[in-house]
């Protein structure tokens, strides 16, 4: 049973920083893409940040363009753990954060529809 855990969320103010992480199992966490997508209410889930291990020291990282800049993903293959920093934090970026899971077959990191796992959610909030 593939689980997708992620923890960190909370209340900041415009400016700051969090650093949200997402614990997997049930999957061989170093062949899948894990990406965050967020999700502000009445909005649609939209694509945050992407990132693919190649083998070695090579990870290949994607981002929205609303992001670029200030969030950093990465992952800790033998923790079976993705992160996501988020710095200069603005209050648009307030949503629920969705870890994700899927397979490398394709290039679609930033559509929803090609990711086969999803965890519950932690609630990010940004004050102004």
């Amino acid at each position: 049973q593939v689980q997708l855990v992620e923890s960190g969320g909370g209340l900041v103010q415009a400016g700051g920083s969090l650093r949200l992480s997402c614990q997997a199992s049930g999957l061989p966490f170093s062949n899948y893409v894990m990406g965050w997508f967020h999700q502000a209410p009445g909005k649609e889930r939209e694509f945050v940040a992407a990132i693919r291990w190649s083998g070695g020291n090579t990870y290949y990282t994607y981002y929205a363009d609303s992001v670029k800049g200030r969030f950093t993903i990465s992952r800790h293959n033998a923790k079976n753990t993705v992160y996501l920093q988020m710095n200069s934090l603005k209050p648009e970026d307030t949503a629920v954060y969705y870890c994700a899971a899927k397979s490398m077959g394709s290039d679609n990191y930033s559509y929803t529809g090609a990711y086969r796992y999803w965890g519950q959610g932690t609630q990010v909030t940004v004050s102004s």
